[in-house]
């Protein structure tokens, strides 16, 4: 894995706000989204699903790009279909168009002022409905005081969307022959968490009132031909691994050995236990456990990959390397592990490494085009070949494409100024017009877009 603790640990911008990075969960992700994204027609739209370090059960979108869970909502789904049922949810806001709508709303508030307001306002509902009551309570109609009716309008129209993407969502859940239950079933859960909050006016949620969804959900979901369709058990086992990575990273180790005690024998338990035996212990009292699971599933990359993070993060940074190589060869197409066994092929300090982490840099940064991380390795990587090269044109070239690497790693962090910097120095090493050389360009032309 990239890791939950490695992308945790990291100072890129998206991870340091609190996303979590891991190959085993977005793949496992992308696999629920695929159908409905497809059924919805949004296929082609490249979506990404982000995951919010967040405990609560909760799923947003702000775009028609990006969709964001919480941890928690992957900690807490018994199974896919709960899982695939937000996603179906979220997926009908962004078929209809809803986020460009709101964001018209939004714009035509008359002061900068409402505006933070009503975008506050969904912030406060969204704490509420994702088990945070005190978020959710905070005297609604004290805190927005006379701007209450002009508010009204706007989240009246949000309400409505709300209930157009549960439709929505029936819709492509029958269109991929999958079953309605597990939307109930998260709107249940998320009745459970409103018991004992006193006086929400509707008018002042982003969704309908729990209740009122799940009432008519059931009656849509009950006259699917797909309602007694269960999930295959092998994806199934995929989700409840991931559910015991999180656990097992996220929780206090001796919360999870309780958790997943030894009576449990299922490969999910065994996985959580031997995250938590290392984190409580380290390498040495977890490399059995280790072992164990890559001896029950040995085709499974991600248990290889952790096997190497944990070396890795051990400083047995050479004998990391295997592992991540096994990873990469029963999942060429993950970027994640790519970068990973690259970083531990550089930390291994041999030369003769150097040549293999840049090909799986290069080939991970053609799919994770924005991965500060892996830019960073690069640009150590092109530093080595420069300071092993003598004096000369392949010197400057390999000292350019440092500097290069350098100022993407910047800018995908946020660090514009630094940025323009090694772009100016990486342009000095190009001839003008050439792929590098327009990059540099591209970094000394880009400004922040400035806001009405």
């Amino acid at each position: 894995m990239t890791g939950l603790v490695v992308a945790l640990a990291t100072s890129t911008t998206a991870e340091a706000q609190g996303l979590i990075r891991d190959a085993e969960t977005e793949a496992l992700l992308r696999a629920y989204a695929k159908p409905i994204f497809s059924a919805a027609g949004l296929g082609s739209q490249n979506i990404r699903i982000h995951i919010v370090n967040d405990r609560n059960f909760n799923a947003f979108v702000v775009d028609g790009r990006n969709m964001f869970f919480h941890a928690g909502t992957l900690m807490n789904a018994k199974t896919p279909n709960q899982v695939i049922g937000v996603i179906a949810h979220e997926s009908g806001h962004i078929s209809g168009g809803h986020l460009a709508r709101l964001r018209t709303q939004v714009s035509k508030a008359k002061s900068a002022a409402l505006m933070l307001q009503i975008l506050g306002l969904a912030a406060m509902a969204g704490g509420a409905l994702a088990g945070a009551p005190g978020l959710g309570q905070v005297g609604m109609g004290a805190a927005f005081g006379g701007t209450d009716a002009a508010m009204r309008s706007v989240l009246a129209y949000q309400q409505t969307e709300e209930s157009s993407a549960d439709q929505a969502a029936i819709t492509f859940l029958n269109a991929t022959k999958q079953s309605g239950r597990g939307m109930v079933e998260t709107f249940e859960l998320m009745a459970d968490k409103l018991k004992g909050i006193q006086g929400l006016n509707p008018y002042l949620m982003s969704h309908p009132l729990p209740q009122q969804r799940i009432t008519h959900l059931k009656e849509l979901v009950a006259s699917s031909p797909y309602y007694e369709v269960t999930d295959p058990p092998e994806l199934q086992l995929r989700h409840d691994l991931v559910k015991a990575k999180f656990y097992g990273f996220l929780d206090k180790p001796e919360s999870v050995l309780n958790r997943y005690g030894k009576t449990d024998q299922s490969l999910p338990a065994a996985y959580a236990r031997a995250i938590a035996t290392y984190r409580q212990s380290g390498m040495k009292a977890a490399l059995r456990q280790l072992d164990a699971l890559i001896a029950a599933q040995p085709k499974w990359p991600y248990f290889h990959e952790v096997k190497g993070q944990f070396l890795f993060e051990s400083g047995s940074v050479e004998a990391a390397v295997p592992p991540l190589r096994e990873a990469v060869r029963l999942n060429p197409e993950e970027p994640l592990i790519r970068i990973m066994l690259a970083q531990a092929l550089l930390g291994a300090n041999k030369q003769q490494y150097v040549d293999e982490a840049i090909t799986n840099l290069r080939t991970a940064l053609a799919r994770e085009d924005t991965s500060a991380r892996g830019y960073r390795q690069l640009a150590a990587a092109y530093a080595r070949k420069a300071e092993a090269a003598k004096a000369g044109q392949a010197k400057q070239q390999y000292m350019a494409q440092a500097a290069l690497a350098s100022a993407e790693a910047y800018f995908y962090e946020g660090r514009l100024k630094e940025a323009k910097q090694q772009a100016k120095r990486a342009k000095t090493g190009f001839l003008e017009g050439t792929p590098n050389s327009i990059k540099a360009d591209d970094i000394l032309a880009f400004e922040i877009p400035k806001t009405n």
